[in-house]
């Protein structure tokens, strides 16, 4: 037996790591160093502001739900994920280091 989807309901935590997961890998093909600096980039502004939300978290309840914060872990290990992918597939060679 599947579950229905009730409409307007929200996407499974796997399903939005497969989801950024494959933006990023699309990103790393069309270009490697833009891909690079945006997963540099990305990465620690995602990890800046999930850290200081748990930090605020801590101190303070809020009605922040649960989910926000697995979603911000999930969109850190997305973009390092497709990174480590390319490097790996590619055997480590980037076009714009050559």
């Amino acid at each position: 037996m599947t579950k229905e989807r009730k409409p307007g309901h929200r996407l499974s935590l796997s399903e939005i790591f497969l989801l950024e997961l494959a933006i990023w890998l699309a990103v790393w093909l069309l270009n490697d160093y833009m891909a690079a600096l945006l997963t540099v980039i990305v990465s620690a502004i995602v990890l800046a502001v999930l850290v200081i939300a748990l930090l605020a978290e801590a101190i303070e309840r809020s009605k922040v739900p649960r989910w926000y914060f697995w979603v911000m872990g999930l969109s850190i290990l997305a973009s390092l994920g497709a990174a480590l992918l390319y490097a790996v597939l590619f055997s480590g060679r980037f076009e714009f280091i050559e």
